[in-house]
């Protein structure tokens, strides 16, 4: 996993479609769907790791272009 595409698209192999006019809501709604497939052991620990960063950077990312 290298980008939130490969998120997407792991989520998509569950089913999972997360699309709203919220891009940091999509995000949260993302980390729950993550968190949630990890619990269930459908993750392995490294991909959960990875996926949870992508998404922290992303969501730090578009709130420091809401700041400037």
């Amino acid at each position: 996993m290298k980008s939130m595409i490969d998120i997407y698209e792991l989520l998509k192999q569950y089913g999972t479609y997360i699309y709203t006019t919220d891009r940091l809501g999509d995000l949260m709604l993302m980390e729950d769907e993550i968190r949630e497939l990890y619990k269930a052991n459908v993750l392995e620990p490294r991909d959960f790791q990875t996926a949870m960063l992508l998404i922290r950077q992303e969501a730090s990312r578009l709130q420091l272009e809401k700041k400037g």
